[in-house]
């Protein structure tokens, strides 16, 4: 294959490599008839990356023993961590090498070539990152397709979340494409989905403290209001066991008594 040549790659799935899985901060696998290409993005350092690599070197090599592969660390936030720096892993006689980019050390114009190194564009080497992605919002409008648009502005309105305020990204990203976008449409949803499952967890644990409140009322009388504040701030954990506790008590000294040394 020669050097600069454009390669087909489509998707690998990590779960194709067996064994248990690997995290990552963001993980791409993707494959040709004799390359893979392997890049992790992380925000900041992480000690097991040069093991992961040969890890997941091994697994590709057990799954597709005649597949070249390039493995790639992109790391997005500026750091003085000698992690980033680090490209091997040695062990006895094991050693197994990888690339590493420091996003903050590329040049600017390294990523305004191409629309699909946009977003990364501001995370690159300039004094000035607004300025920056005003360029790159500018260069996002020319591109003739809407839907690439409205996906490149939400995915560098992410990322430059890394290094800039929100209302400045607010001020030059145009909203409506980001609200466009089908990553901004699943942030959105994975927001709504998370809101109703946080929602049935409040409401649970509400009628579960307002039914331990009700038996308590039976068991010891009326609560004072200090006393009810203190069950009010009771963890979930101590309130189940308020909840196991209550049976035993016969008077308000019980609860207070429980209540000091558990709260």
């Amino acid at each position: 294959m020669p050097l600069g040549e454009p390669v087909a790659l489509t998707a690998l799935s990590p779960s194709e490599l067996s064994l248990e899985p690997i995290r990552a901060d963001a993980l791409i696998l993707l494959q040709s008839d004799d390359i893979i290409l392997h890049v992790e993005f992380q925000t900041r350092p992480d000690p097991a990356m040069p093991f992961r690599m040969l890890d997941y070197r091994v697994r590709v090599y057990r799954r597709f023993p005649h597949k070249k592969m390039r493995q790639v660390v992109i790391y997005l936030k500026p750091t003085q961590s000698e992690q980033v720096h680090q490209t091997t892993f040695t062990l006895e006689n094991t050693q197994h090498q990888f690339e590493i980019i420091r996003l903050w050390e590329q040049p600017l114009s390294n990523f305004v070539k191409a629309p699909g190194l946009l977003p990364f564009a501001v995370l690159s080497q300039n004094d000035d990152p607004a300025g920056a992605l005003q360029e790159i919002a500018a260069l996002i409008q020319t591109v003739p397709t809407r839907s690439i648009q409205s996906n490149l502005t939400a995915t560098t309105a992410i990322l430059s979340a890394l290094v800039l305020d929100k209302s400045i990204i607010q001020q030059i990203l145009r909203s409506d494409l980001m609200q466009e976008s089908a990553i901004y449409q699943e942030i959105k949803q994975e927001g709504i989905r998370e809101g109703i499952r946080e929602g049935i967890r409040e409401g649970i644990q509400r009628g579960e403290r307002a039914l331990i409140l009700k038996l308590l009322r039976r068991k010891v009388g009326d609560l004072p209001a200090a006393i009810q504040q203190q069950i009010d701030q009771l963890s979930t954990d101590r309130l189940d066991a308020l909840g196991d506790a209550l049976l035993a008590f016969s008077t308000a000294e019980d609860l207070a008594d429980w209540l000091q040394a558990h709260v």
